[in-house]
Parts: structure tokens; sequence; C-alpha cells
């Protein structure tokens, strides 16, 4: 009898999961395309500056020692850095998900049941002791140990918890991420520090060029060469060139405080070491092969990670609808009376049962959540392979850059030093009266322009430079 009790609610359990299973959604994934070019442009390189660590690739030790400090104490780091032991303690509760729960219960309490019910009048017949009723009211004491535990029969746990675990690591990803944009963002702006140092530089000395034209002038007023609106227009031209001082020293605290708050501090004059404007361009830059952003990269590790969490999320959610296996088991003590509390066996309290619960009817919630489940694999998917996209055009980018700026900043090297030598030729045509006024003052705004012209470009290579490791998937290693 009790052997075909056990036949017929496995029949009824195997015929509630061909149910669960027949009845799932149809969906329709997608795979995920790591294909790229083999190479960039024209680049036979096999090797990648991305390997090479950020204290060996930036030389400046004022850089250097900026960029230990931020590592150290910037709170966005510091923040991502806490996100990471969230998403390590949510493995650790994923993990205790497929582990027997045990707890230990005591408990007490008093019953008084009226007389006149039906285990009112049994406890009344009932003697514990000849001669002696059921006590009333029935006090009840009890000490027990208990377990429940959910077997993981279709490893729906384990996939839970491997989900969380590549949500972990890709928080890691993202951290390593976040310290290559970081490293690049105070690179680049200590290289704009130092331009806008050279442009300050620069107009100092073309005010005193300005300055000592505006003399000439003065004195041709004097000889009755020029007239009084040839030196208010070099007044003007001074004043301009003096105001300009003052904008860049405004883009210079700006600058200066902007890295301050990238390394946590409060402000306070940056150490630069000026040397490094010209010396900081490296004589080639390796990108490697484009297959080797996949392993650099840590944005496409970590989209690689979430797309690995979001194939198990399916999973998880696919096997909501198979049955779940439930066993829950006690031992312990129960009694009416403290001193009968450790009697064995009369006091000994055992249990042991085990459930198969199947969804049958009304099952949307779970198939709402397969459904957005894929979903959000697909997702996933296009989010991996934008990120791939994304890396090699910004190397592609990066690489293009480098060899233009190259060409732009020799020619205007050439520029510079030819306007440079046309103010010379400019005050001398003017002191013997083959030139104008007007001939020289726009000589010399062109000479300023071509120079802060030659140190945005030289300042544009710098940050090619820091780009190019950045795109490479450098700094985080």
């Amino acid at each position: 009898m009790f052997r075909h009790s056990i036949y017929r609610y496995l029949v009824i359990g195997g015929a509630c999961l061909t149910y669960a299973a027949c009845k799932m959604p149809e969906l329709t994934g997608k795979t995920e395309n790591k294909t790229v070019p083999a190479q960039f442009s024209n680049a036979q390189d096999t090797v990648s500056v991305a390997g090479i660590q950020w204290k060996d690739y930036f030389r400046d030790p004022n850089l250097v020692a900026l960029i230990d400090t931020a590592l150290q104490n910037n709170q966005e780091l510091n923040i991502t850095m806490q996100e990471i032991e969230i998403a390590r303690n949510e493995v650790r509760a994923r993990k205790g998900e497929y582990l027997p729960f045990v707890g230990l219960r005591a408990a007490a309490d008093v019953e008084k049941v009226g007389r006149y019910t039906s285990q009112g009048a049994g406890d009344a017949t009932t003697e514990i002791k000849p001669g002696k009723e059921m006590p009333d009211p029935l006090a009840n004491y009890q000490i027990a140990a208990f377990a429940t535990w959910e077997a993981d029969i279709w490893h729906k746990l384990h996939d839970a918890k491997k989900a969380a675990v590549s949500r972990y690591l890709s928080t890691i990803e993202g951290r390593n991420f976040l310290v290559t944009n970081l490293i690049a963002e105070i690179a680049n702006s200590y290289y704009e520090l130092l331009a806008l140092d050279r442009q300050l530089d620069i107009v100092k000395q073309n005010i005193d060029i300005q300055t000592n034209a505006l003399e000439i002038v003065r004195l041709q007023k004097d000889a009755a060469r020029v007239t009084e609106l040839a030196v208010r227009k070099f007044e003007a031209e001074v004043l301009n060139t003096k105001s300009l001082q003052f904008d860049i020293q405004q883009q210079i605290t700006e600058t200066e405080n902007r890295i301050n708050f990238l390394t946590g501090r409060y402000p306070t004059p940056v150490p630069r070491n000026d040397d490094t404007f010209n010396s900081g361009i490296p004589d080639a830059v390796h990108a490697g092969m484009p297959s080797q952003l996949l392993a650099n990269r840590p944005d496409i590790k970590q989209a690689e990670l979430e797309l690995t969490a979001a194939k198990l999320d399916v999973q998880v959610a696919k096997k909501q609808f198979y049955p779940s296996l439930g066993i829950s088991a006690a031992i312990g003590y129960e009694a009416f009376n403290p001193t009968y509390l450790v009697k064995t066996p009369k006091s000994l309290l055992y249990s042991l049962a085990g459930d198969l619960v199947a969804p049958l009817v009304n099952r949307n919630a779970i198939k709402a959540s397969y459904i957005s489940a894929n979903a959000k694999q697909v997702q996933a998917v296009y989010n991996y392979e934008r990120t791939i996209l994304n890396a090699y055009v910004e190397v592609a980018n990066q690489l293009a850059k480098i060899g233009n700026l190259e060409k732009s900043y020799d020619l205007k090297t050439k520029q510079v030093a030819a306007l440079t030598e046309s103010i010379t030729i400019s005050n001398d045509l003017f002191k013997s009266a083959r030139a104008d006024y007007m001939e020289v003052l726009m000589t010399q705004r062109d000479a300023l322009e071509s120079k802060f012209e030659l140190v945005e470009t030289q300042k544009q290579r710098l940050n090619a430079v820091v780009n190019i490791y950045q795109a490479l998937g450098g700094g985080w290693k």
C-alpha cells in the first residue's frame, strides 16, 4: 500500500514536470559576434603599449606622484571599491541559498481549551497518572533544532550564484576601467597645465615685444612721421595682450583644482616639470593587434561578464517553470511540564517532510520574468558588440590623430619661425617708413596666434599619446 502511494506521487510529480517543461514560451536568443579586423590600418605591430605599467609609460615624476595619489584618494574610485564589496556579499548570499538553513527554536506557551469542545472533552478523559486528568490550563515547552533545504535538482540556485560571481567580477573590471580613465584624465589635465604655462610665457614675451613697438611708434609720432591714431592702436594692442594673462591664469587655477579634485585633496599648487611638454612624445606607439583589445580593455571584459551573467539569468528564469523540491526536518523535546522536557523517548519529537511544487495555473509572472531575462540577454549581446566596436574606433582614431598631428606640428613650427622673423622685419620696415603701423600690428597678432596654435597642437599630441594608451586598455594592470 505504501509503495503504491509512492508510485502515485512520483507519477503526479512527473506529470507536473512534463506539463511545466512543455508550456514554456519559445524565445529566440542572440549569439555575440567577437570578430574584429586583423589589424589597425596598415600597422603590423604584435606588441601593444597597453602592457606597459603606467609608471613606466609616464616618465615625469610629478605626474607619476599625482596619479599615485589619485589611485589612493580619489572618491569615485573608493565608491567603486564599496560596490565591489557589495557584489562580493551578493555572491555569499547566493551561495547560502542552496545550503540548508538550520536554526534553534525554544518556545513556551499556555493554552486553555473549553471543556465543551471536542478537544476539551477528549482531554478531560485523559489521565497522565492514575486518578489525574489533563492539566488545565495546559502549558507547553519546546526546544528543538530545525532545518529547511531546497534541493537544487535543476541547478537553478547554482546558476544564480554563478551569475552573481560574474557580476562581482564585472565590478572589478569596472573598477579597472575607472582606473584607466582616471589616469588618462589626470595626465591630460597635467599636460593642459603645461600648455597654459607655455601660453602665459608667450603672452609675457609678446607684451615685451609690443611695448618696445609702442615706444618706437611714440618716437615716430614725436618726429611727426605717424599720427596719434597709430599710438592709440598700439596702446590698445598692448592692453589687450595684457588682459590675456588673467584669462590664462584663471584657466591655470581651474586646471590645478581639477587635478586636486581628482587626487582627493583641497586646492593647492600643482608641481610640474615644464621640460616634459617637449619631451613627453615617444618615438613610436605600438598598438598591437585588434584582438588584443578583448583581453586588455576592462570595459570589454566587463561587458563580457555582464553578458555571461545575463545568459545565466535566462537559465534561472527558465528553471522557475520546473518543480522545486523542499525538505524540512526537526528534532528536539516538547512537554507540558519542564520536569518532563528531557525525558527520552517520551518527550522526544522529530519530523521529516518533503514537498514537490510545480507551477500549473497562472504562470504569467514566471513567463514575464523569463521573457524579460531573454530580452536583457539580447541587450547584453548588443552592448558587448558595441563596446568592442567602440574600442576599435577609438584606437583607429587616435592612431590617425597621432600621425596627422605630427605633420601639423612640423608645419606650424615652420610657420611660427617665419612669423617670428617677420616681426623683426616689419619693425625695421616701419622704422624706415617702408611699412605702416597696421602691418606691424597684424604681424604681431599673427605671430602670437601661431605660437598659441603651436602650443595647442603640442598639447593635442601629448593628449593623443595618453588617449591611445587609454584606448588600448593600458594603466589598470
